[in-house]
């Protein structure tokens, strides 16, 4: 298991911002797998299969070519230069929020491994202190406008304690060398985080 790692990429917080905010409301889609959450979690997908603007499956078995702008993403330009500056292969990417008392369920996502070639970014857009993200028990602080990656492979679980929605950017790429430094970079502490925008 790799250690949870800040990527040496940030990004504006007030840019993210101003993009989630033009984002319809009726763009987004309640969660699939109910089994796994309490309250409101939603999605609205930028990167999806074939572009369609309601297709919040990331199948993990598809290529990343399958993966095409939706309608959203194409109106969004910070989040296009965000998802742009990975130099990486890029699968689905999506918005992912979590409304004020939502719970989601520990659970494991055994198709995201590093080691077998993928790895999936959270960049929070909106958060508040009283998010409690733990991974393998651990609770994780991330700030809007980082990048982390996170291995979800392990057990993890979300609750949102605050009055306001906690929105993460959610980027699935396939690893490379480009990827794979960046995480050595991040976990040595390096102090080169650029920001994007």
């Amino acid at each position: 298991m790799i250690a949870p790692t800040p990527l040496s990429l940030c990004f504006d917080p007030e840019r993210l911002k101003a993009d989630l905010a033009a984002v319809a409301s009726n763009a987004w889609v309640p969660h699939f797998n109910r089994r796994e959450y309490e309250g409101d979690w939603r999605v609205v997908p930028l990167r999806s299969l074939g572009g369609l603007p309601r297709k919040i499956y990331s199948d993990p078995m598809a290529a990343p070519d399958d993966f095409q702008p939706t309608p959203v993403l194409q109106g969004s330009p910070y989040f296009q230069s965000v998802i742009g500056a990975f130099a990486c292969s890029v699968a689905a990417a999506r918005l992912m929020a979590l409304g004020p008392g939502a719970r989601i369920r520990e659970h494991r996502d055994f198709t995201l491994d590093f080691e077998d070639g993928q790895a999936r970014i959270h960049i929070p857009v909106a958060t508040n202190d009283e998010v409690d993200f733990r991974l393998a028990g651990e609770r994780m602080t991330m700030r809007e406008g980082e990048a982390w990656y996170l291995d979800f492979s392990q057990p993890h679980s979300v609750f949102n304690g605050g009055s306001s929605d906690r929105v993460h950017l959610v980027v699935d790429c396939l690893v490379n060398d480009w990827l794979r430094e960046l995480i050595g970079m991040g976990k040595t502490g390096d102090a080169r985080r650029g920001t994007v925008g």
